[in-house]
C-alpha cells in the first residue's frame, strides 16, 4: 500500500502552517510594522496643539489672568520642545526605555492638571501648574525621540518623507483627539485633559517593543522611493480629508449628537488602522521573494585572492573621522591626567576647545559639542526662534483671538481643528516636496524654509487687522506654515550634522521653539493683551484685580501681531544666510555615504544567501522523501550565478 501521497499532503500542510507563522512573525518584527506603530504613537502625541480648547477651563477654574495663562503656555511649549534629556537617554538606551518614560510622564503631568481644574485637589500654585504641564508636554519629546528618530535611522535615504509623514500625524493628532473626545466625553472640555492623560500613554505602552533600530535593508532601488510611503501618504490624506469634511458638515448642520460623534470617531479609528494593510502587503512581498530565493538558490562561484606578502609592512593610521569622534573622550582623559602630571587644567581645556572648534565636513557625523558651537546651528536656531515662535504664539492664543473678534465658542473649536489639519498638510507637503526637489533639482531645504516664513506673514497680518471672517483662512495659513517648518528643520539638522548623535541634535533644534514662544507669546502678546484689557475695564468704570481679564476688539492683538510679522521677516532673512552658507553642500551628493552602506548591505546579502538557507534546504529535502521524485532541474543560466571574492 502506498502512503506517499498522504505523507506529501501532510508535509505540505505543515509547511503552510509554518509559512503562515513565519509570515506573522515577520510582519510584527518587520520595519514596516515598526513604521506603522510609529504612526499611531505620533497620532496620539500632539496634545499640546489643542491647548486652546481647555485653556479657558484652566483660566476660569484657577482664576488666572492672560499673562499667567500665557506663562503656563510657555512652560507647555518649553516641555514640548526641549527634549535634550530624552535625546541623551536615547543615546545610551534602546527606544523602548524612552517611550516608557514618556508614557509615565504624560500620565502624571496631565492627570495632575485634570485633578486641579476639577477641584479634586487643592488649587496648586502657579509654579506647580507650570511644572505639571511642562512634565506632561515633555513626554511628547520622548515619543518623538523614541519613534521618529528611530525611523529616520532605519530609513536614512528617505528621511524627508519619513519626517514629513510622522510629523504629519502629530499635526493631525489634535483633530483626531478632538473627535475621540467628543465621542467619549461629548462636550465636557475638562474631561479632554483626562483623555490626553491616558490615551497617549496607553498607545506608547502597547507598541513600545516594536520600535527598535534595524540594519540597512535593500527594499527598493537606490534613488527610488518605496511605494509603501506613497500608500501611507494616500491614507493619511484620506484621513485629513475626512476630518476636514466632518468639520465643515458640523459647522453647517450645527452641533453633532452623541451617536453622530460616535460614528465619526469610528471612521477615524478605521482610517488610522488602514495602513496595517500596506504593512501586510509589503511584508508578504518580501516573504515570497525570500521563499523564491530559498527554492531557487543561484550557484555561487568563489574566487580566492592571494593576500599580500607577510613581509610587506602594514601601516595602520587612525583616520580623521575616528579622531574627531574620540575628541571628547581624549579631552576628558587629559582633564583627569592633568591633576597628577605636569599638564595644567588650562592646557587640557585649550586642547578640548581646539577639538570642539574643528568640526568635520558638512554631512559627516558631528559630536554634540561641535554641532552646538557650529555657526550653521546658530543661524538655524535664530531662524527657528523667529519663525516657529510667531506661528506658535498664534496657535496658543486662538481661543482668545476668536473671543476678542466676536467668534462663537464652537467656531473656536473649528479653528483649532483647522490648524491641526493644515498643520498635517504643511508637514507632509514639505516632507515629500523637499525630498523630491532636492533629489531631482538640488533645491536646498533652507530656501524652502525661507519661503515658509514669508508665507506665515500673511496669516499674522490677517489677525493683526481683524478682517471680518478672515480667522478661518488665517488659521489655515498659520497651521500650514507651523507644520511645514518642522520637517525642513529636522531634515536640515540630520543632513548637516549627521545621524550618529541625531537623537540629541534633533531635540537641540527644537529647543529654540519655546524661547521664541516666551519672547513673542508671554512678553509681547500676553503683556499687550492685558494692557488693552485694563484700558477697556477702566473705560467702562470697572475695577478690581487682574483675574480673568477679558479684552474685546481688534486692538487686543493688533500691535502684537504686527511685531510678530516683523520678527518673522527677520527670521526669513536669517534663513537666507543659511542658504548661502550651504549652497555648495546641497549641490553635491549628500546621500553618498548611505548609498555606499546600502551597496555593502546588498553585497553581504548576496554572499550569505546560500549559506543562510542551506539548513532549511536540507530539512525540506528530508521532508519530501515520501513524495514522488521531482522533475529533473533545468540547467542554471550563467546570468543567475553569484560571485563571492574572499581574501586570504
Amino acid at each position: 500500500m502506498d502512503f506517499s501521497g498522504g505523507g506529501a499532503a501532510a508535509v505540505s500542510g505543515d509547511s503552510m502552517k509554518l509559512d503562515h507563522f513565519r509570515l506573522a512573525v515577520q510582519v510584527v518584527r518587520g520595519r514596516w510594522f515598526m513604521f506603522f506603530s510609529s504612526f499611531l504613537i505620533m497620532a496620539a502625541a500632539g496634545a499640546t496643539y489643542i491647548f486652546s480648547i481647555y485653556s479657558k477651563d484652566i483660566k476660569t477654574s484657577l482664576g488666572y489672568n492672560q499673562s499667567t495663562l500665557n506663562t503656563i503656555s510657555f512652560f507647555k511649549d518649553l516641555g514640548a520642545n526641549v527634549g535634550i534629556l530624552s535625546g541623551l537617554i536615547n543615546e545610551v538606551t534602546p527606544p523602548w526605555v524612552v517611550l516608557s518614560l514618556g508614557a509615565a510622564m504624560n500620565l502624571f503631568g496631565y492627570l495632575m492638571i485634570y485633578l486641579a481644574i476639577t477641584g479634586r485637589t487643592a488649587p496648586p500654585r502657579v509654579w506647580l501648574m507650570c511644572l505639571y504641564i511642562c512634565v506632561g508636554a515633555n513626554s511628547q519629546t520622548f515619543a518623538n525621540t523614541g519613534a521618529l528618530v528611530t525611523c529616520v535611522k532605519n530609513f536614512p535615504a528617505n528621511r524627508g518623507i519619513v519626517i514629513g509623514l510622522l510629523k504629519g500625524f502629530v499635526g493631525l493628532s489634535g483633530a483626531i483627539i478632538t473627535q475621540l473626545y467628543y465621542a467619549i466625553y461629548f462636550d465636557d472640555s475638562k474631561s479632554l485633559v483626562l483623555l490626553i492623560a491616558w490615551l497617549p500613554a496607553a498607545v506608547s505602552i502597547v507598541f513600545v517593543h516594536t520600535i527598535r533600530i534595524m540594519s540597512v535593508e535593500a527594499s527598493s532601488p537606490w534613488g527610488k522611493t518605496p511605494r509603501a510611503f506613497f500608500y501611507f501618504l494616500y491614507i493619511s490624506l484620506a484621513l485629513a480629508a475626512y476630518l476636514l469634511v466632518a468639520i465643515v458638515v458640523e459647522k453647517t448642520a450645527g452641533n453633532f449628537s452623541r451617536p453622530e460623534y460616535d460614528i465619526s470617531a469610528t471612521v477615524v479609528v478605521l482610517l488610522l488602522l488602514l495602513p496595517l494593510a500596506v504593512v501586510v502587503k509589503e511584508e508578504l512581498n518580501t516573504f515570497h521573494r525570500r521563499k523564491q530565493d530559498l527554492g531557487n538558490p543561484a550557484p555561487i562561484s568563489i574566487t580566492v585572492e592571494k593576500a599580500p606578502s607577510p613581509t610587506a609592512p602594514i601601516v595602520i593610521t587612525e583616520g580623521s573621522e575616528k579622531e574627531k569622534e574620540q575628541a571628547v573622550v581624549r579631552c576628558a582623559r587629559e582633564m583627569f591626567r592633568a591633576r597628577g602630571e605636569d599638564y595644567s587644567i588650562l592646557q587640557a581645556v585649550v586642547r578640548c576647545a581646539r577639538e570642539m572648534f574643528r568640526p568635520p565636513a558638512r554631512g559627516e557625523d558631528y559630536s554634540i559639542l561641535q554641532a552646538l558651537v557650529s555657526l550653521d546651528m546658530l543661524v538655524l536656531f535664530v531662524a527657528i526662534i523667529c519663525g516657529v515662535g510667531g506661528t506658535l504664539t498664534a496657535i496658543d492664543n486662538l481661543a482668545q483671538i476668536g473671543e476678542s473678534l466676536g467668534y462663537p465658542k464652537r467656531s473656536i473649536g473649528t479653528f483649532v481643528t483647522l490648524v491641526s489639519i493644515w498643520n498635517y498638510a504643511g508637514r507632509v507637503t514639505t516632507g515629500f516636496a523637499s525630498e523630491i526637489l532636492l533629489s531631482k533639482f538640488k533645491f536646498p531645504r533652507p530656501l524652502m524654509l525661507t519661503a515658509v516664513h514669508l508665507l506665515s506673514c500673511v496669516g499674522h497680518l490677517l489677525i493683526a487687522f481683524g478682517v471680518p471672517n478672515s480667522l478661518y483662512f488665517a488659521s489655515v495659513v498659520i497651521g500650514f506654515c507651523f507644520g511645514a517648518q518642522w520637517p525642513l528643520i529636522f531634515a536640515i539638522i540630520s543632513e548637516l550634522f549627521g545621524l550618529k548623535y541625531y537623537s540629541t541634535l534633533y531635540n537641540l533644534g527644537g529647543a529654540a521653539s519655546p524661547l521664541g514662544s516666551y519672547l513673542l507669546n508671554v512678553r509681547v502678546a500676553g503683556h499687550l493683551y492685558d494692557v488693552e484689557a485694563r484700558k477697556q475695564r477702566k473705560a467702562f468704570g470697572g475695577s478690581g484685580d487682574d483675574r480673568d481679564l477679558t479684552c474685546i476688539g481688534v486692538e487686543c492683538f493688533r500691535m502684537s501681531f504686527l511685531i510678530i510679522t516683523a520678527v518673522t521677516v527677520v527670521g526669513a532673512a536669517v534663513s537666507l544666510v543659511l542658504v548661502w552658507r550651504t549652497k555648495e553642500f546641497y549641490k553635491g551628493d549628500i546621500y553618498a555615504k548611505f548609498r555606499q552602506q546600502r551597496e555593502a548591505a546588498e553585497q553581504e546579502t548576496t554572499a550569505t544567501a546560500w549559506f543562510s538557507f542551506e539548513g532549511e534546504l536540507h530539512d525540506r529535502d528530508r521532508k519530501k522523501q515520501a513524495a514522488p521524485a521531482p522533475a529533473p532541474a533545468t540547467e542554471e543560466s550563467p546570468g543567475n550565478s553569484k560571485t563571492i571574492k574572499l581574501s586570504t
